[in-house]
């Protein structure tokens, strides 16, 4: 005798100021029972009875309050890369599978990173700064081709970085979660760590001219790049931050820029965000602030909504979704 089929689920969209591009499609599928709108306010409220959550409230940490009214839920997904804002004990205990939107911010990322290596490299704010001014003065650059990189997160992201860079002639280096040769795209990668006994960012970050953060944000990566990293660095290195803010200790950061420990850094992340006008980083020389937006290109919104489509068509399928987060440890694993 067959099984009786599951009934059709209820879908939560938890959005902030805008909805889904195309969200109409979503609403009509007539494969859902419903298909139920909240901002993080009104997520407790309509989140009772549901099967799939749909976080579309970027970095919204709303789930975590409204869990106790999740007593259907069978699938979370997220409209980013990173997930650290769902890795609570309680969803991470529970069986809820959580998938992210891996792959759609690798190339994009990749090509702003090298848009900030360029700009320091060349100038270009400064060249901009001049301009405002009506300042004529004549400068030399620096190349790239040459120089050392050192990417710190070997996922997908860093990957795009990697290549990208070593496209425009940069020797690169990789740091993972782990020390390990032979990598078909990184080759050598020292471990994330800092004395950890093998090869790691003690030996590599002197090495650097340029040091990406590109690391999920978890237990590991949390406050990475502090005084002890900072001081290891080259005075002429940059920082490049395009990850999370929290992996990089900011009061460490600005101490290294105003003693001239490093040269500069370029930040797209924060602890704080928005960035309050009273963060010294706004106004230190060398420094490049960016919102949060280094991933963020025309046409970033309907490929996230066309990656949660083809995921909510797996789960009504009863199909194993793209992406699953390996919960432990707060990313999708593999390479």
């Amino acid at each position: 005798m067959s099984a009786a089929p599951r009934p059709a689920p209820h879908l939560v969209i938890l959005h902030g100021d805008t909805l889904p591009p195309g969200h109409e499609r979503i609403d009509a599928d007539p494969r859902l029972a419903s298909v139920r709108y909240a901002t993080a306010d009104r997520l407790a409220e309509v989140l009772p009875g549901a099967h799939a959550l749909f976080v579309w409230d970027l970095f919204s940490t709303a789930v975590v309050a409204a869990w106790p009214k999740a007593d259907a839920l069978r699938w979370v997904h997220a409209a980013t890369a990173g997930v650290d804002n769902l890795m609570f004990p309680a969803l991470v205990d529970s069986d809820v599978v959580v998938t992210n939107s891996r792959g759609v911010f690798d190339r994009p990322m990749a090509e702003y990173v090298l848009g900030l290596v360029l700009s320091f490299a060349k100038d270009l704010h400064g060249t901009r700064d001049l301009q405002r001014d009506r300042v004529w003065r004549h400068r030399e650059t620096e190349p790239i081709a040459g120089r050392r990189a050192l990417v710190i997160g070997t996922g997908p992201i860093g990957r795009a970085i990697a290549a990208q860079l070593a496209a425009a002639g940069m020797t690169v280096e990789a740091a993972g979660r782990t020390a390990r040769t032979g990598d078909p795209d990184l080759g050598d990668i020292v471990a994330a760590t800092l004395g950890s006994g093998g090869p790691d960012l003690g030996d590599a970050l002197p090495r650097a001219d340029y040091v990406v953060v590109a690391a999920p944000l978890t237990d590991a990566t949390r406050g990475l790049i502090g005084a002890r990293a900072l001081s290891l660095m080259k005075p002429a290195a940059r920082l490049i931050n395009v990850a999370r803010g929290p992996i990089v200790d900011e009061g460490a950061l600005v101490r290294a820029l105003r003693d001239g420990a490093i040269a500069g850094a370029a930040l797209d992340v924060f602890d704080t965000e928005p960035l309050p006008e009273a963060s010294p980083l706004w106004d230190l020389p060398g420094v490049i602030v960016s919102p949060h937006m280094s991933g963020d290109i025309a046409g970033w919104r309907t490929e996230l909504v066309r990656l949660f489509t083809d995921n909510l068509d797996r789960f009504l399928r009863g199909e194993e979704p793209r992406n699953i987060v390996d919960k432990r440890r707060g990313y999708v694993s593999g390479p």
